[in-house]
């Protein structure tokens, strides 16, 4: 088995892509190693000093790295992730599920915005080793939040701001800003 490893724009992460599939659906972002008690890979990942965050995309695994020093931890979490897709568990033991945030907001405009964020930004965002989901539309104010390499990358506002908050607000005018939540 040969895992790729790319840079993402975020210094404290890295992709990991094995070449098989991660999930068949959606994506999980997990922020400790108790977020993770569905998830064997997830679990193992953490055991590792330094490792900080875990995200699974459809094809590639994020990992955050606290110390951004990755010639220790490198290795050991292609290691782990050979290991686990060499002995055949699960990425997942439960259905992978996100919250879905139920706001209220007029359900046609929540359409729109998941539908440009399906189309034109998950896409982008993916390639980068993350993904984004909604979490509300209140006020004109659309709520995100960055998963994977892009949470807590330093152009993250950037794209939250000048990116996503300008394509939405072409396409839906009732869209007067985009707030990051965490």
């Amino acid at each position: 088995m040969f895992i790729q490893t790319v840079q993402t724009p975020n210094p404290s992460t890295l992709k990991f892509i094995p070449g098989e599939v991660v999930l068949e659906n959606g994506t999980m972002f997990f922020e400790s190693i108790n977020d993770a008690e569905q998830s064997p890979l997830a679990q193992a990942l953490f055991k590792i000093q330094g490792v900080s965050a875990v995200f699974f995309g459809s094809d590639f695994i994020t990992v955050e790295n606290a110390d951004q020093d990755w010639d220790a931890l490198k290795p050991a979490i292609l290691g782990t992730i050979m290991e686990h897709y060499t002995a055949g568990l699960p990425i997942m033991t439960g259905e992978a599920t996100q919250e879905i945030a139920d706001d209220g907001a007029d359900p046609e405009i929540v359409e729109q915005i998941n539908e440009l964020l399906e189309t034109r930004v998950r896409p982008a965002v993916a390639r980068d080793g993350g993904d984004i989901t909604y979490h509300g539309f209140k006020d004109g104010v659309v709520y995100l939040r960055m998963q994977g390499a892009c949470s807590g990358c330093p152009s993250s506002t950037a794209t939250l701001k000048y990116g996503i908050q300008n394509l939405l607000k072409h396409y839906i005018p009732e869209v007067e800003s985009v707030e990051p939540v965490e």
